[in-house]
């Protein structure tokens, strides 16, 4: 239904195929960015989820030059997979929170390669100003560029349970700013918040009215050495069975425009730091059983968007 595929939803791989012709591998890159929530800039701790890596799961060590690690990345993908075109993909904590000269360069060295097609730098809204968005701006003529921004939730209640140590309304303004500056947007958001089903449903409708590009869904989960390990020992949060959870994707997604590009539903989460739910280990499973489901229900991504 969706890029040629069998998919009942917009698969941003898929999406990336059928523009560029062939399968598009990222290159995730560490860049030794920190966090204005950890170094005590707003506050300190930073999220309640995140663990020391920044959510940075494929490892590569930021002693290496990013042009270093590009090379290696692509070298190692074109071995594995015979993979041909690929994305510069800056994962670790906020990838804007330097100075913009400082950014330039990191960015630059990340776009060396002549097989980079595109860029996607992983950020806070509250890590993002005019000069920066100008400069990733600067790319888009040249490469396919995102900016994903860790959202999370549009309720202003779970943001400050999580430590998040901004709002929604912060979202909004670094959002409106990055779309007038014709940069595709990707919005990060979490399950299993304390929210129930139809505040998760909230937020799905106000991304689809805001006309996102693209929304990277994650399972809240407890790694090892995180506030949220602790809170789960202590008895403090139930995480939502992959039944609950795979239901309430397809109902998520429903709400989506179909221009909407799904950039994740499903991981394999640290085997060795995952505490809970366990079944977040098993990726492929997961994403079978939203494919079944979306079939089940004769359904599709978009089906209960009203397009105006």
């Amino acid at each position: 239904m969706f890029n040629n595929t069998d998919k009942r939803y917009n698969q941003y791989s898929a999406h990336l195929k059928n523009k560029f012709g062939v399968k598009i591998y990222k290159i995730t890159l560490d860049a030794g960015f920190s966090c204005p929530n950890r170094d005590g800039t707003i506050s300190k701790g930073g999220c309640i989820f995140c663990d020391d890596g920044g959510s940075f799961s494929q490892a590569h060590s930021n002693l290496l030059s990013i042009e270093e690690q590009v090379n290696i990345g692509a070298e190692k993908l074109k071995t594995r997979f015979k993979a041909q075109k690929f994305m510069s993909y800056f994962q670790a904590f906020s990838n804007t929170y330097k100075p913009v000269n400082e950014l330039e360069k990191i960015y630059n060295s990340a776009l060396k390669h002549p097989d980079i097609v595109g860029i996607s730098i992983g950020t806070r809204p509250d890590c993002i100003d005019k000069k920066k968005i100008k400069l990733i701006s600067s790319f888009k003529d040249d490469y396919y560029t995102w900016i994903e921004y860790g959202l999370q939730s549009i309720h202003d209640k779970t943001l400050k349970k999580i430590n998040r140590g901004h709002d929604f309304d912060c979202f909004l303004k670094a959002y409106e700013k990055t779309k007038e500056a014709g940069i595709n947007v990707c919005v990060h958001v979490i399950f299993g918040l304390w929210e129930t089903h139809d505040e998760i449903m909230q937020t799905a409708k106000k991304l689809a009215q805001l006309g996102i590009d693209g929304v990277k869904i994650h399972m809240l989960c407890a790694l090892e050495e995180t506030k949220l390990a602790q809170i789960y020992k202590e008895g403090g949060i139930k995480f939502m069975d992959e039944d609950e959870y795979v239901n309430t994707v397809c109902d998520f997604l429903e709400y989506l425009p179909q221009t909407v590009t799904i950039h994740r539903l499903a991981g394999n989460g640290l085997s060795s730091e995952l505490i809970a739910p366990q079944w977040l280990g098993k990726k492929f499973d997961c994403l079978n059983k939203i494919d079944r489901e979306f079939i089940k229900r004769n359904s599709y991504q978009g089906s209960k968007f009203v397009y105006k």
